[in-house]
């Protein structure tokens, strides 16, 4: 039971580590050639979204995530935020409905919020989001996903989930320290990615790029990889080959014919 219980723990193991670097890889790959935003363009759709009404601040930015500076067509790559005064309150979320749709934003839906709902659309290859919070409203213009977007980030996380516990289940069945051994090392260089990853998901969702930390990691994941691929390679080849049994003392020893003794 022991042993049963404990193979499952190493395959939900490598489901959950290789499953977040198929994430990765597969929002990465899925986020492609996103539209790139510039500031001429933002600042033109704020002005026909909410014409007449003055902001408190704004700001425009490319995104820098975890030292690493994403390309103008990766989705996440460029926003801009413009913030209103508080007093603004409803007002601005029935302006934005409004003029949203007679521009031909598409896809409106609700965004939860205090003290009224805020409006999400797209158009273009550009996602407004307008929230309302205890700071005061605020739009946020950024490159919308691409097509296919999702189901590549889906079909990243299902590939790696499935080979990081079929990879473990695997490793599991080999003889001790192999599956301890293959584990630990796995686990300590793929932990720090996984555990900078899912922060992000839960804070952000896959609004914002998750994949950088892993490049971020690589210097450091490679030579963890190599280390543990000679550790892998030496323990399999001495199981594989195991050093020659002692020679039994006795069948060492030399031999003596017994001989009949005689009393005088």
């Amino acid at each position: 039971m022991r042993h049963r219980l404990r193979r499952v723990a190493m395959v939900l193991l490598g489901a959950v580590l290789l499953g977040t670097v198929g994430l990765s890889v597969g929002s990465w790959y899925g986020g492609r050639g996103a539209a790139p935003l510039s500031i001429e363009q933002a600042q033109t759709m704020v002005a026909e979204l909410h014409p007449g009404t003055e902001s408190t601040s704004s700001m425009f930015a490319a995104s820098y995530r975890a030292g690493i500076f994403l390309a103008e067509d990766d989705f996440g790559s460029t926003h801009g935020e413009v913030h209103y005064d508080p007093s603004a309150d409803c007002a601005l979320s029935d302006q934005l409905r409004r003029n949203a749709a007679s521009l031909g934003w598409q896809d409106l839906r609700r965004v939860p919020g205090t003290p009224c709902d805020g409006l999400r659309a797209e158009r273009d290859g550009v996602a407004i989001t307008l929230t309302h919070r205890a700071t005061g409203p605020m739009l946020r213009i950024a490159p919308a996903a691409p097509d296919g977007f999702l189901a590549a980030t889906l079909t990243g996380t299902l590939l790696g989930a499935a080979a990081g516990a079929a990879l473990f289940w695997l490793v599991a069945r080999l003889r001790p320290p192999v599956p301890r051994l293959v584990g630990t090392l796995m686990t300590v260089s793929l932990l720090p990615g996984v555990a900078l990853t899912w922060p992000d998901l839960f804070t952000d969702g896959l609004a914002e790029p998750v994949w950088p930390v892993w490049q971020a990691f690589a210097p450091l994941l490679v030579p963890l990889w190599l280390v543990l691929l000679l550790v892998v390679v030496i323990v399999y080849a001495r199981r594989r080959n195991p050093s020659a049994p002692a020679v039994d003392a006795r069948a060492a020893a030399p031999e003596t014919s017994p001989t009949a003794s005689s009393g005088g």
